[in-house]
């Protein structure tokens, strides 16, 4: 099974790091705008286990087309930067494999969605991401630790505080902070 590895930093702005990716020579990619929506059974037994099933629908905003895709995630493991064992697939139709899901038992949880501008950097990719409700941050996905922290050095986040929860369990915590108001996470 595929091992997602990456290091996830807050930041305040994106221009100097999208400055800095040039400079470096980083491929730019594309932006978009996903649709996230994760999925479960109706008591969390997926959400229990430290597992996630995600649809994620793609906008294109610039660059390539992208595909949507179903996702399930494994347990974060021990490691000095956030790992899980990860299955990824490309689907035609988000809203379709939403309504599937629904079908079988694994009903809509929570929604949100990310502005996301990817950059491959070497054997990294970076990708610039903003979230209703949480703001700006820069995720550096790669094969192995020290490709991400080469990558973190090259970018000038050497002294970056590193986040290990991913952007579903941080609106989680928004949500249960603020009486559970909502379940979806937009710009509009």
């Amino acid at each position: 099974m595929p091992t997602e590895l990456e290091a996830k930093f807050a930041v305040e702005a994106h221009e100097s790091l999208r400055e800095r990716l040039c400079e470096l020579g980083a491929e730019y990619v594309g932006r978009v705008c996903e649709t996230n929506t994760i999925h479960d059974r109706s008591k969390g037994k997926l959400r229990k286990a430290g597992c996630g099933l995600r649809v994620r629908g793609i906008e294109v905003l610039d660059g390539a087309p992208q595909e949507a895709t179903l996702t399930f995630k494994g347990p974060v493991q021990k490691a000095a930067f956030k790992q899980r064992d990860e299955i990824e697939l490309p689907i035609g139709e988000a809203e379709d494999m939403r309504r599937l899901l629904e079908a079988i038992g694994f009903g809509e949880v929570f929604r949100f969605e990310k502005r996301r501008e990817s950059w491959r950097l070497e054997s990294s990719r970076v990708e610039l991401d903003e979230l209703p409700c949480l703001g700006l941050f820069v995720e550096i996905e790669g094969p192995t630790e020290s490709d991400i922290l080469a990558a973190q050095e090259a970018l000038g986040l050497r002294d970056a505080k590193h986040i290990s929860r991913g952007y579903v369990s941080m609106l989680a915590l928004l949500r249960a902070r603020s009486g559970g108001a909502s379940s979806a996470y937009t710009f509009r």
